[in-house]
């Protein structure tokens, strides 16, 4: 193998990693995606399990500590600069991949498996992972979105990666003056699969309609900090739900079969007596319907739960849904009983987050609603295992005051809108002060509050019991894509090997003819 200078490739894959960040909010540009892609394929060709490796954490660093930029200005410089470097390290591992990959046939398909592959591991692990970043989440907006509901996030995330890789083939063939049909052929049909949901989408009857209010009650102060004045975000709550209640009774907006409030619309526990108890009962009798609240539970001196509430003006509090990714370091502490940090931010997380793991929709005004916290609607393990269950409709009830002031409220609203087509569902989404919406099923927003503004959106929505192939198929993709990424990864290294062994040691080829040896005396002409 003839191993290509490092330097360039370098360059390369950070230019990769940059188009990579540029398809996502707040440039949103996604047509350069597969261009990244395929920078990332170009920059580790030719190169040694090391190099390539070395070179894919480049591509990761340019990626990522550019995609979540927010987190310094938001949670922290040290924050971002650990959650970064751990998923940075995830493209660096693939890069280690890429040597054994391209010595298979058809390598653009066994590489774009190992990324899905890879994008599932680093979603999950370590701890809880961090999806953010998935290349299906840059796909809003575009004719490919339709295509999730066929093939779920993991399978859109397979085949951009795909059509990237494929991009990379071309050039490469074009570079060599290679002929290639079956790179062609292949490219058209993975174009195919991309575009033709979006002439043919798939569509989920409804089987009924409820209304829902969305309630964003703002953040007084600066904006960035719930607990500033926590009384006061829930007193805003409980205000314009009243004022709701008020212009519902006189005819000026539709009466509301439910309402939703966001997560932390109360910062402490809302079944303790006091204001924040107190005012949750003004607004539930008030409007006289179930209110699903945002609260944080004591769960014993050690631990709290973030729990989204369904509170009935007649039996109280009922059915609850339970975060199931809190974040570490940011809502807990791992392994607080070998290390328990006291400085900077860390020393005001003075008790643990509990994870949940309800899959059961919850039960609101006879309606059964799939609900998710903040981060959770990019997880893979929470909406579509309540779809499944039985969802009729989705919520999310997110706080996102830390985030005010950066991109991070952009890029989970678009991964919100995606889940909405994936499930083929209708979706609301309460904020504190970020941004509130009512989603369709096809992605578009049909209503939505500016951030930082107190507003109530009510909205008449279809429910549906069907299911999309994505939700059919559950985890199956990620399965299937771990499967060839280790068939492929153990077929590879045996090709590897077997082609080291046949070229001998890699040589460098000399930079001029070496000059010619002098006879010895055996072998000087006889005179």
């Amino acid at each position: 193998m003839v191993q290509r200078p490092l330097l360039p490739a370098v360059g390369l894959a950070a230019v990769g990693g940059a188009l990579l960040t540029a398809s996502f909010e707040p440039v949103a540009l996604p047509w350069v995606l597969p261009l990244g892609v395929a920078c990332y394929a170009l920059a580790t060709r030719d190169q040694t399990v090391r190099r390539a490796g070395l070179v894919g954490l480049v591509f990761g660093v340019a990626f990522y500590f550019s995609h979540i930029s927010w987190m310094k200005d938001s949670i922290g410089p040290d924050a971002w600069l650990a959650l970064s470097a751990v998923e940075a390290l995830f493209y660096g591992l693939l890069g280690l991949a890429v040597p054994l990959l391209r010595r298979l046939p058809a390598w653009p398909l066994w590489l774009a498996a190992a990324w899905a592959t890879m994008e599932t591991l680093r979603s999950g692990w370590p701890f809880s992972g961090m999806p953010w970043g998935r290349l299906a989440f840059a796909a809003i907006d575009t004719p490919v979105a339709p295509a999730v509901a066929y093939v779920g996030m993991t399978g859109l995330s397979f085949l951009l990666a795909l059509a990237g890789f494929c991009v990379a083939r071309f050039v490469e063939a074009a570079l060599a003056r290679e002929r290639r049909r079956a790179s062609a052929a292949v490219a058209v049909g993975v174009l195919a699969l991309l575009v033709t949901p979006a002439v043919l989408p798939y569509d989920i009857p409804e089987t009924g309609s409820t209304t829902v209010a969305v309630v964003q009650g703002d953040v007084p102060g600066p904006g960035n900090d719930i607990l500033w004045d926590h009384e006061q975000v829930t007193r805003n709550h409980v205000d314009a739900t009243t004022r709701l209640a008020a212009d519902a009774a006189a005819g000026r907006v539709p009466q509301p079969d439910f309402v939703l409030w966001p997560e932390n619309s109360t910062a402490v526990d809302p079944f303790g007596a006091g204001q924040v108890n107190a005012g949750i009962h003004e607004a539930v009798d008030a409007v006289r319907v179930p209110v699903v609240v945002g609260g944080i539970v004591d769960d014993g001196p050690e631990h709290v739960l973030n729990q989204g509430v369904v509170w009935d003006p007649v039996t109280g509090p009922g059915d609850r849904y339970t975060k199931h990714h809190p974040v570490p370091y940011g809502e807990y502490i791992p392994f607080r009983d070998i290390w328990d940090p006291k400085f900077g931010q860390l020393a005001l997380i003075s008790r643990d987050m509990k994870s949940g793991t309800r899959t059961a929709p919850l039960r609101v005004a006879g309606v059964r609603v799939g609900d998710a916290i903040c981060f959770d609607v990019a997880y893979d393990d929470v909406m579509p295992p309540q779809v499944r269950d039985g969802a009729e409709l989705l919520t999310v009830q997110t706080s996102n005051a830390s985030f005010i002031f950066t991109h991070q409220i952009e890029q989970q609203f678009a991964i919100t809108r995606l889940r909405a087509i994936e499930a083929g569902r209708w979706l609301a989404v309460a904020s504190t002060n970020g941004q509130s919406g009512v989603i369709a099923p096809d992605g578009s927003v049909v209503a939505s509050a500016r951030p930082r503004t107190t507003a109530v959106l009510v909205e008449t929505v279809g429910l549906s019991t069907a299911l999309t192939p994505a939700m059919r198929l559950g985890a199956w993709p990620s399965r299937m894509f771990t499967l060839l990424t280790l068939a492929a990864l153990v077929s590879g290294a045996v090709t590897y090997r077997r082609r080291r062994e046949f070229d001998g040691p890699a040589q460098e080829a000399p930079d001029e003819e070496p000059p010619a040896l002098s006879p010895t005396p055996s072998e000087a002409p006889v005179v």
